[in-house]
């Protein structure tokens, strides 16, 4: 049983942590919104990266998304943007969630307050 141990803790799954927002600015123009989202994934390269965001509601209801086409192994932490995002009038605070084209969407949420 002593020599299994090692074995099963080797063949264990390995998850990396979601994509981590450090920075969102918010921009209105007119009646839409430019966010430019900063993003911090531990990316390995083309076997696990961070390939999205998205902008969502507090229901989860998605206003606003930005793929990312590639990895960003020595790029870190990197910014994208994502431009024409129409919202509702009154909203104050939408969230940004993370995507990596391992684990898919996280369930952290970044808050952004609108001004």
């Amino acid at each position: 049983m002593k020599y299994l141990i090692p074995f099963l803790l080797c063949a264990a799954p390995v998850f990396a942590d979601p994509a981590e927002v450090t920075k969102v600015t918010a921009t209105q123009t007119g009646d839409t919104w430019r966010f430019d989202v900063a993003l911090l994934h531990a990316d390995t390269g083309w076997d696990h990266y961070a390939d999205g965001w998205r902008i969502e509601d507090a229901d989860g209801n998605v206003l606003g998304e930005r793929p990312l086409a590639h990895p960003h192994v020595n790029e870190q932490p990197f910014t994208r943007s994502t431009a024409g995002v129409v919202i509702p009038e009154g909203m104050k605070e939408v969230y940004v969630r993370t995507r990596c084209n391992v684990d898919g969407w996280h369930d952290d949420l970044f808050a952004v307050t609108l001004n």
